[in-house]
């Protein structure tokens, strides 16, 4: 049936849908993707070659006859401690030295959470508006990019550590987005003006980066961030960065934790979100010699639908040997001698960038 506001009615349908946030951009050329062929000469995308895709320059260019960017968001921070609070469980306990899971990969893959979320959505408007139209449903798995999209739909502005922010919610939000030749955006004299931005002279998550992966105001250097570390490079982790890795085995959230806009930003409601419990384990803060002595199958069937599958075992294995190198676990405390055994074997391993991770864990542990 046709309806007399189709743009209001999508938005009804999204809230409806269950997402926390949605708005819709036009499919055009927006600002900040003009300065994406600078950044990529300055080789700041590291490995990552599928930014170099072309459509990323534009919505327009993710389909043809493109209209509408439809953006939506769901909240997935939860109630445990940050990485830089004292109370996070980091410091060797008795339990052993434990290593840390960024909070957006704690629970169940947003991929396949937002995923079904959005095709839900594209199901509805079919079913409520007669006219014909295309749309494509993304979750990190097409040209666009998210958050720039996002600015413009008015869910919020772009940050200087480069993270999109809500006033009201803060940063921890997942971004998923529908390409459709639907024209849902508002006119351009009538059009919200995107969000001002709020970070004013605040530098905190310029000065908490480990790193320096944020080598400017609202420019990030993929190869020195360490969550492209960790997830991102299949080779060696540079011998500059491995001691400003921590305990870190997937991803990173500093730069979030410190940042003011979050220390309300309220918890998510959804069980997807929250960290998953491997019999008495949590992948909030995973104890190292476990990760260390985990095997292939162990890997699969623990983070079967879980983002940290994307590092495959390989990454999670040379990141935990980092991780215990970073520990300062010493002789006499628990899972010391179990934690260098099994960094020992590593050490001997066949395969040479384990061992050499392995072998750089031994020395920094005596």
């Amino acid at each position: 049936m046709a309806h007399a506001d189709p743009t209001a009615r999508t938005l009804e349908l999204a809230r409806a849908a269950g997402f926390d946030l949605c708005g819709i951009a036009p499919a055009s050329d927006f600002p900040e993707l003009a300065h994406m062929e600078n950044w990529l000469e300055r080789g700041h995308a590291g490995e990552m070659r599928y930014l170099h895709d072309a459509r990323r320059r534009s919505p327009a260019l993710a389909m043809q006859d493109a209209r509408s960017v439809i953006v939506c968001a769901l909240n997935y921070n939860t109630a445990l401690p940050a990485s830089i609070e004292a109370a996070a469980p980091d410091a060797n306990a008795r339990d052993g030295p434990r290593g840390r899971i960024s909070r957006y990969a704690w629970g169940d893959d947003y991929h396949h959470v937002l995923g079904e979320k959005l095709e839900t959505l594209v199901e509805k408007m079919r079913a409520e508006f007669s006219e014909p139209f295309n749309a494509r449903a993304y979750v990190d798995t097409g040209p666009i990019v998210e958050r720039v999209a996002a600015k413009y739909a008015g869910l919020g502005w772009l940050a200087k550590n480069t993270c999109l922010i809500n006033e009201e919610l803060g940063s921890w939000l997942f971004l998923g987005v529908i390409v459709t030749t639907l024209d849902l955006a508002a006119p351009p004299d009538t059009a919200e003006v995107p969000a001002a931005d709020l970070c004013g002279n605040c530098s905190l998550c310029i000065d908490a980066c480990p790193t320096g992966a944020i080598v400017e105001p609202y420019v990030l250097d993929a190869r020195r961030c360490i969550s492209y570390l960790t997830i991102e490079l299949r080779g060696a982790i540079p011998l500059e960065f491995r001691e400003a890795v921590g305990r870190h085995v997937f991803g990173c959230d500093i730069c979030q934790d410190v940042c003011p806009w979050n220390r309300r930003a309220p918890a998510t409601s959804l069980a997807n979100f929250q960290p998953r419990r491997r019999e008495t384990r949590s992948l909030f803060s995973p104890e190292l010699h476990w990760l260390l002595s985990m095997t292939e199958e162990e890997f699969r069937e623990v983070f079967r639908g879980s983002p940290v599958k994307r590092t495959k075992w390989r990454g999670v294995i040379r990141n935990a040997c980092v991780a215990a190198g970073n520990s300062g676990i010493r002789p006499g405390e628990p899972h010391y001698r179990e934690i260098c055994a099994r960094l020992s074997e590593l050490a001997l391993s066949g395969d040479a960038n384990l061992a050499e991770h392995a072998q750089w864990a031994l020395g920094r542990l005596g």
